[in-house]
């Protein structure tokens, strides 16, 4: 059976922080940065390495900010 590895790439520039992606990770994958953005908000950002490139994230995004990798090892 075939590892599948993930990442995902946020445009923390759109992002608006509304933490919708991070109850949807399945590992616990994203949080909200302490630093915040061009336009005030504190974004989404990656934690660990943990992802499995599921997409939760970014099916939930209602911005679309989230890019979803997925490659099989």
């Amino acid at each position: 059976m075939a590892k599948v590895i993930g990442d995902i790439v946020i445009d923390i520039e759109r992002c608006k922080g509304c933490e919708v992606c991070i109850p949807a990770c399945p590992h616990d994958v994203i949080a909200l940065a302490k630093n915040v953005n061009g336009k005030g908000y504190h974004y989404a950002e990656t934690i660990n390495d943990k992802c499995t490139g599921c997409a939760n994230c970014a099916i939930v995004c209602p911005d679309g900010v989230i890019t979803v990798y997925r490659v099989k090892i």
